[in-house]
């Protein structure tokens, strides 16, 4: 498991959707611990063109042009994080670096 990589989730906490992609977010070190969850961003098909999101599509492993929401980070358990999808390029990972400093206001 890796920060970077999209895998489909069943029935998500209280998403209405059967199914639903997220993109693992956390640190490389947390997600090599023996803690059982890990942050993780939801994709949408949805893209309204904010700097909280990435644009994602079929170069990732997904079926629609979608994006990567980090403005609704979760914490989800490694147990269920089993359906791999693909994983984003370091170019897309930059990206994700970028709407999670905008979604969290940090400053560099």
């Amino acid at each position: 498991m890796k920060r970077g990589e999209l895998y489909r989730v069943a029935h998500p906490g209280n998403d209405p959707k059967k199914f639903r992609v997220f993109v693992i977010v956390s640190r490389q070190a947390l997600i090599d611990s023996r803690f059982s969850t890990v942050i993780c961003a939801p994709v949408y098909t949805a893209h309204d063109g904010l700097a909280s999101q990435v644009a994602v599509g079929a170069d990732e492993g997904l079926k629609h042009d979608s994006s990567i929401h980090c403005d609704g980070l979760v914490s989800l358990p490694k147990s269920i994080l089993t359906n791999y999808i693909g994983m984003l390029p370091s170019h897309k990972l930059a990206q994700l670096d970028r709407a999670l400093h905008v979604a969290l206001d940090l400053r560099e």
